[in-house]
């Protein structure tokens, strides 16, 4: 599945959440339970051979850096993945202890909390996913470099070439034959460098655009269910008992069962909110303002106005003075 069909199921209005109202409730009755949003689409790709090399043995030059960017990225998303799976195991034993201390509030709320912690490491597995997909835009580029590698090579090899014949026989016949490939082979470098260059801001825009735009629905969904994990902590009372006294019986089941019902509905109905297009937008307004300080050139004189210092700089195109106040 592309990227782009995981982003439109990321957000489409029908998502649901990967887990039910109880961590419990995995292996009892399903009964008057909801899901969580699967991750099960967003699968790395499986260990295989060629990963024990260490990627940047044998790499040409031009590529080394890139390919040890990549194998420290990936470092970084086996951390982020190692983490979520840590929350949502901390979040079944939070459960479980709650279950264990026999009180109907401590128990109910320790559950329901887990249930946001599990959602929380959730979101952080797929934050790993949106990292490995961006990642992946960025071997395109390392790609590229090493396809540019050989014809830079290449063009080197026939340069050396031709300077040593010139310093032994300055007069052979090989250097016409050597300067003809040199030329042909600068042609091919323009071409690969041409591409190279169109790849890498592409591609370099196209990664951190998405790293970006995954972090941002990260720190948005955990916030709502941290806002939500809030609310359920003020139904548990803490107020001290007196040995002796009779504690006043749980009656926030339901409450807690809601609090879990709006934070799934606020999960669903997130949206990017037109991120990239406010972008833009600001973009385009400070292209606009800097479009207000460029020289406007017009029957022979030109005017620049730097709005920032207020000073107005008029300067003489027909004569070449200027005057600055």
């Amino acid at each position: 599945m592309s990227r782009k069909s995981n982003e439109s199921n990321r957000f489409s209005p029908f998502a649901q959440w990967n887990r039910a109202l109880s961590i419990r409730s995995q292996n009892r009755s399903s009964a008057n339970s909801t899901s969580f949003p699967s991750s099960n689409s967003h699968h790395r790709k499986p260990f295989s051979f060629p990963s024990l090399r260490s990627p940047t043995f044998s790499q040409p030059d031009l590529s080394k850096r890139l390919s040890r960017l990549l194998k420290s990225s990936s470092s970084l998303i086996s951390h982020h993945e190692s983490a979520a799976k840590e929350r949502i195991s901390i979040a079944t034993q939070l459960s479980e202890w709650g279950e264990a201390t026999q009180d109907d509030s401590v128990s109910d709320i320790s559950d329901k909390i887990g249930v946001l912690l599990s959602e929380i490491g959730e979101q952080e597995d797929n934050y790993a996913h949106a990292l490995d997909d961006a990642r992946g835009a960025l071997k395109v580029i390392r790609n590229t470099e090493r396809s540019v590698q050989p014809t830079r090579d290449g063009k080197r090899k026939i340069a050396d070439e031709i300077a040593k014949v010139k310093s032994k026989e300055p007069q052979s016949t090989r250097l016409v034959v050597l300067e003809q490939e040199l030329v042909r082979a600068e042609a091919e470098g323009l071409v690969a460098e041409a591409q190279l260059s169109n790849v890498t801001r592409q591609k370099l825009k196209e990664a951190y655009q998405a790293e970006f735009l995954a972090t941002i629905e990260r720190a948005d969904k955990q916030i709502i269910l941290a806002r939500h994990g809030l609310r359920l902590l003020e139904l548990l009372d803490d107020t001290p008992v007196v040995p002796g006294d009779v504690k006043a019986a749980y009656a926030h089941a339901g409450q807690a069962r809601q609090i879990l019902n709006d934070a799934e509905d606020d999960l669903r109905e997130w949206r990017p909110n037109g991120l990239l297009e406010e972008e833009d937008s600001k973009v385009s307004a400070s292209e606009a303002i800097k479009g207000e300080r460029h020289q406007v050139v017009g029957n022979g004189k030109g005017k620049e106005v730097d709005r920032g210092s207020m000073t107005e700089t008029v300067v003489n195109v027909g004569n070449g003075t200027a005057a600055a106040n």
